[in-house]
């Protein structure tokens, strides 16, 4: 999975690099973000989805574990630029309410802060 990890502060975010989260990423996805989430200085975890136009159930089952360890470790957990698509995936799934998505990076950190 092509992806990059940008931290500042208490902040990681991670940008997806993939057009499509599915399968073939879950596995990778998952441990980076538990990685992420397991690390004390870390707060707020966001997972810029901007390039990724297609996820499938797998590849919302690893956003949904974040979502999960996040909370189970208070911590806050978001999604930044998620497509139409995947957005429509989160709302079929009825997890629009958990799952927040914000339009930019910028944008999530006001709102979480």
């Amino acid at each position: 999975m092509k992806y990059a990890v940008e931290k500042k502060a208490s902040t990681a975010v991670l940008h997806i690099g993939e057009e499509r989260l599915d399968s073939r990423f879950t596995s990778e996805l998952k441990a980076q973000l538990l990685l992420l989430l397991s690390e004390q200085e870390l707060s707020t975890i966001l997972v810029d989805m901007k390039q990724t136009t297609y996820a499938d159930s797998s590849g919302l089952g690893a956003l949904l574990l974040g979502l999960r360890q996040a909370r189970d470790t208070g911590k806050k957990f978001a999604l930044v630029g998620a497509q139409k698509r995947v957005i429509s995936l989160i709302k079929i799934a009825h997890l629009d309410e958990l799952m927040v998505n914000y339009s930019s990076v910028a944008a999530a950190l006001k709102a979480l802060a």
